[in-house]
């Protein structure tokens, strides 16, 4: 008897062993607080994954706890990392192409963005992350605008002598081209550099702009309104090497989960501006929008800047653009 209740809980042990075998818990990463839409979103997939129960689970690591923001790339091409809310021109130092996913008057609002999503022109980026071990589960465009410390900026002619931040290698080109000095630096230092004098304005999101209360260091926002200039492709990047050691019912779990996210954040993108106009206005903050002549007069300014260089600069670059601009 004694002999056969060994052989049971011996069975129960090895088929227990077996389950939990299939277990993996993975690790996110992203530079943004538990308040960001961006944080939301991979909570998100962290939740469906917890309900679809099979064996998957994810852990968020938020506010750069795990690693700096640009400096989540190289572990998710080796599978160090397994997931990360990352904006992509964050590894153009790599990846020369990915400048083009934050280049100005690029993308003219949520609904161009959503289209874009479907493109040869982000299939084309898909590519060069596919080669380099890294798949996208959600695609997440946000919108953004400038603020200043020390005037609001409308025309080209406003940043003149003051020193900005712009998240990519095009804007900083285009601001340069105006008359603005650069320091480069993730959103999440743009407060303490305002504070500190580094800074007197910046270009970044409309949920960073938020979450990292900017409101608190700035006496003027730009808003995206209906000349937006400032687009980020931020997608939910997975590790391949991550993704291929998940069972089928693994996988099925975590696509699902990244379309859930997906679809939440396309209705939430666009009330992200609202969020902001309001919150800086609801702390004193001067509010203003860009008319058309003066959009375009920045535009004109990227063409000779940003634009010009990136299409003599980066292989094919002057396609990559053709690819965007001819989405309608």
């Amino acid at each position: 008897m004694k002999f056969r209740l060994l052989q049971a809980a011996t069975a129960l042990a090895l088929i227990t062993g077996a389950a939990s075998a299939d277990d993996i818990e993975l690790r996110a990463s992203h530079q943004w607080n538990n308040k960001d839409v961006r944080h939301e979103m991979v909570q998100i997939i962290a939740d469906e994954l917890e309900k679809a129960d099979t064996g998957v689970s994810m852990k968020v690591f938020p506010s750069k706890t795990l690693y700096k923001p640009k400096e989540q790339w190289a572990p998710l091409t080796t599978g160090e990392l397994d997931v990360s809310a990352f904006p992509l021109a964050y590894a153009a130092n790599r990846h020369a192409e990915f400048d083009a996913t934050l280049m100005p008057g690029l993308v003219k609002n949520h609904e161009h963005a959503a289209r874009l999503n479907d493109s040869d022109f982000i299939g084309g980026m898909k590519e060069i992350m596919d080669d380099n071990g890294v798949m996208v589960i959600s695609d997440a465009w946000l919108a953004g605008g400038f603020a200043s410390n020390k005037k609001c900026v409308l025309s080209p002619e406003d940043v003149k002598g003051q020193v900005f931040r712009a998240a990519g290698k095009a804007f900083n080109q285009m601001l340069q081209g105006a008359g603005a000095s650069i320091q480069s630096m993730p959103s999440s230092e743009i407060y303490t550099a305002l504070q500190q004098g580094v800074l007197d304005g910046a270009n970044t999101s409309s949920g960073s702009f938020v979450s990292y209360r900017i409101y608190e260091q700035t006496k003027c926002l730009t808003i995206p309104g209906e000349h937006a200039l400032w687009f980020m492709y931020e997608p939910i990047l997975m590790s391949k090497a991550s993704f291929a050691k998940l069972n089928d019912a693994q996988k099925e779990a975590v696509m699902a989960a990244g379309q859930v996210a997906e679809d939440w954040f396309a209705e939430k993108a666009a009330g992200l501006d609202s969020t902001m106009e309001e919150t800086f206005g609801e702390a004193g903050v001067e509010i203003v929008s860009m008319t058309a002549d003066q959009a375009k007069a920045w535009r004109d300014i990227a063409q000779e800047t940003s634009y010009k260089a990136f299409a003599e600069k980066v292989k094919g670059g002057q396609d990559i653009i053709d690819m965007a601009l001819a989405v309608k």
